[in-house]
């Protein structure tokens, strides 16, 4: 499942991170991807929208057929990975629509929470408690016309296996401008991480580091980070970065990795190669040793997900239709953060979809305030309404009764909120 995920998560990764530009930022591709895999479970139970251009439009966008998309959701949901929490939840508003059929409930993950849609409070809570409080707060704010939303969240919280020993920021380089403005910076330590310089077809030659996760379970997780030229744009390193991706979680060596021996010694943009007497064990007495430098680094970022490309917008209509809710617009929203540090690694993303309708037209309205400020009159009537809709002996039937003259004050007790 992964190699077929693989594709179509990089293709939708370029375009994402194209609609962001090259501005700081991090984002959860998969994260986006995953919300609306959830959405292509939707077509199952509903002709028109299996059948329809905003079908074709989301598998477009995913890379893949819905049906495939939708088995690849459930499979990473329903089985969750030690180390990288997941959620997702499908909220609609009391009283609007049907919430779908039972054929199409049943076809989404297990693990997605459905139900009434909750307030701003309770969706900011959702985004809390499914990212270890990494993410503050729901990336789109409720109003009266969100008639239905659909979220992802994503979460990593993890400390290197081998945590990075610390260099003097110079050693990032003479023409870094990190350099110039940090004092200290990460250097790879002896064993634990990969590094590499690989030959690519499209950018020629890239630097590479590969820093292990500690395992759970027999369950890791590896962050890579890979440099180019930099006049290389930013979108053309991302695309290397998923394609040297695949088999770094097998530690496998990358495909194109160049030998120490056939570069020359001396400096180079993204390398410096040194040679040495040493006592090695290299059959052929030629030995080659790698080490990195990075810098720390975090990142806060928010992205509008509406472009056409990223395929919200057909979401959004195929899931209106599952619900049987005219929606006339919608917003989608990812927040993500990460941070990268000496010990450790930690990461998450919300994504966030709403279905909107439009508001009533402006009118005027009046309001009265009833005002019981002289004696009136209290009754007491109990209803009755059976499990089988029929009503029962006390349905309507008046039990207390009363006439008020006598006021009190409001107990101090019950001043207070509770």
């Amino acid at each position: 499942m992964t190699t077929d995920l693989h594709g179509p998560l990089s293709a939708y990764a370029a375009r994402l991170h194209a609609t962001v530009g090259d501005r700081h930022h991090v984002a959860s591709p998969l994260g986006a991807w995953l919300l609306l895999a959830v959405c292509a479970t939707a077509p199952a139970d509903s002709n028109s929208a299996g059948d329809g251009p905003a079908a074709e439009d989301l598998a477009h966008a995913l890379g893949t057929d819905l049906a495939d998309a939708a088995e690849v959701a459930r499979a990473l949901l329903d089985a969750p990975h030690p180390l990288v929490r997941s959620a997702t939840a499908l909220w609609r508003r009391a009283g609007r629509g049907d919430g779908g059929s039972a054929a199409w409930r049943a076809a989404l993950p297990r693990t997605t929470d459905v139900g009434e849609l909750p307030d701003q409070a309770g969706l900011d809570a959702w985004a809390r408690e499914h990212t270890d409080g990494l993410i503050d707060a729901f990336p789109l704010k409720v109003s009266p016309n969100v008639v239905f939303a659909l979220a992802s969240a994503l979460a990593t919280r993890v400390s290197w296996a081998t945590p990075f020993d610390v260099a003097d920021a110079r050693a990032l380089g003479a023409g870094s401008p990190w350099a110039r403005g940090l004092r200290r910076a990460l250097r790879s330590p002896s064993h634990g991480h990969r590094c590499a310089i690989v030959s690519t077809e499209r950018l020629g030659d890239v630097i590479v580091h590969a820093a292990p996760a500690q395992t759970t379970d027999g369950a890791g997780l590896v962050v890579l980070s890979v440099a180019a030229d930099p006049q290389v744009p930013p979108s053309e390193v991302l695309a290397a970065a998923y394609d040297l991706s695949v088999g770094a979680a097998d530690g496998a060596q990358p495909a194109g990795a160049r030998s120490l021996f056939d570069l020359p010694l001396g400096d180079a943009p993204l390398w410096t190669v040194r040679e040495e007497r040493v006592r090695t064990r290299a059959r052929d007495g030629r030995e080659e040793r790698h080490n990195a430098v990075l810098p720390c680094w975090s990142a806060h970022s928010q992205h509008d997900l509406t472009a056409p490309a990223l395929g919200f917008k057909a979401a959004s209509t195929i899931l209106a239709e599952a619900l049987h809710l005219p929606i006339e617009t919608f917003d989608a929203r990812q927040v993500a953060m990460a941070r990268f540090g000496r010990y450790g690694f930690e990461a998450a993303a919300v994504t966030g979809m709403f279905g909107l309708t439009s508001l009533p037209p402006e009118g005027v309205a009046r309001t009265a305030e009833l005002r019981f400020g002289h004696p009136y009159a209290v009754v007491a009537v109990a209803t009755d309404t059976r499990a089988d809709g029929v009503t029962g002996p006390w349905h309507g039937v008046p039990v207390f009764s009363a006439w008020v003259t006598e006021a009190e004050e409001l107990p101090e007790a019950d001043a207070a909120d509770r």
